[in-house]
């Protein structure tokens, strides 16, 4: 039996993504350094569900993934620890270097010297896109369009690293490419849009959808509550990807990976589910019955003003499509936060 490493193990993706396998009776490794918000949370959550190991530690530290790799020989890695917000990565570019570049790296050589049969699938950003130059965009009652990407935008848009969050996780994902294509490594990556769902700690710099429900909800809770804020004039739009359709990608790329060895995909919800700022804010007042109040600052640095996955390629390679609709997507969100369920598998 396959046995799983699943670096950020505890973070949301990787809780989600250990919750299925632990279902599987799949043996699962957790790597997690415990820093994020909500990591206590989803491991107490996961010893719930069954048994699983947990190793603290952390990605920049080369001996100790060294030293993890030759122990626990896994054979398939979900690399997802990382820096994950832009805001963090220009107060302390250094840091996310650190965190998101070298310890791809240093993952990759420990795998390299001590499991080179292992599989490893990544997780990547749309901000390797950077600004989409010469995209060109329509501005919309309620949203920003790009009419001549009807799908979406696709693996052809050439990489454009901007913000050192770009640069840390476009250089990891070109570096889990790389070892591919120069040591035979059997690695891929996906790079994502908006991916949501039960069990994501939001906050204000990251995790979008889960944070908006959440002020939502604090406002139909307290009437008098303040205005949230949200960053640009609302009609921003991406792609929202549930969990459980995300988790669905991870193990069809894990099964597949010799037919998808050093390739990139855009891993999305496409453009049936994609979603403005200001249409995610229509959805929660209908469905919760209350009118949003909010407060508009100046565009956070180099944001994409559109980024819809084009899932043309993967759904090709892997047999993979979203399954969950934005609709039913959200609600499961905003039930999870009011604590009536836990999160469907």
């Amino acid at each position: 039996m396959k046995k799983y490493l699943i670096t950020g193990g505890c973070g949301f993706l990787g809780a989600n993504l250990a919750a299925r396998l632990l279902g599987m009776g799949r043996p699962v490794v957790l790597l997690d350094n415990m820093s994020r918000e909500g990591a206590r949370a989803n491991l107490g959550w996961l010893r719930s569900l069954g048994q699983l190991e947990v190793r603290t530690g952390d990605v920049r530290d080369g001996a100790f993934l060294t030293e993890l790799v030759r122990e626990t020989q896994p054979d398939a890695v979900f690399h997802l620890a990382g820096q994950v917000a832009m805001t963090t990565s220009v107060k302390n570019p250094a840091e996310d270097f650190l965190i998101n570049a070298a310890g791809t790296v240093n993952l990759l050589e420990a795998l390299r010297h001590h499991r080179p049969e292992a599989s490893l699938v990544y997780s990547s950003t749309n901000k390797v896109y950077g600004a989409l130059a010469g995209v060109r965009l329509v501005e919309e009652a309620k949203r920003y369009a790009a009419p001549d990407h009807p799908r979406g935008i696709g693996e052809q848009q050439p990489l454009d690293f901007r913000t050192p969050y770009g640069c840390s996780k476009g250089a990891a994902d070109q570096y889990v490419l790389e070892y591919a294509r120069t040591y035979g490594l059997r690695t891929a990556v996906f790079r994502h849009s908006t991916i949501y769902g039960c069990h994501q700690h939001a906050t204000f710099d990251q995790g979008w959808v889960g944070w908006f429900c959440r002020q939502a909800l604090v406002q139909k809770a307290e009437p008098a509550a303040p205005a949230f804020t949200i960053s640009g004039d609302g009609k921003q739009v991406r792609d929202l990807l549930f969990a459980d359709d995300a988790v669905d990608g991870y193990l069809c790329a894990e099964e597949k990976i010799d037919a998808i060895r050093g390739r990139a995909f855009n891993l999305g919800g496409g453009m049936a589910n994609s979603s403005s700022l200001l249409e995610l804010f229509e959805m929660l007042e209908k469905s919760l019955g209350i009118r949003l109040r909010y407060e508009k600052l100046s565009w956070r640095h180099e944001d994409q003003k559109f980024f819809v996955a084009d899932v043309t390629a993967v759904g090709a390679a892997l047999g993979w499509s979203p399954k969950v609709g934005k609709r039913e997507g959200v609600g499961q969100v905003v039930s999870w936060i009011q604590g009536k369920r836990s999160c469907v598998h």
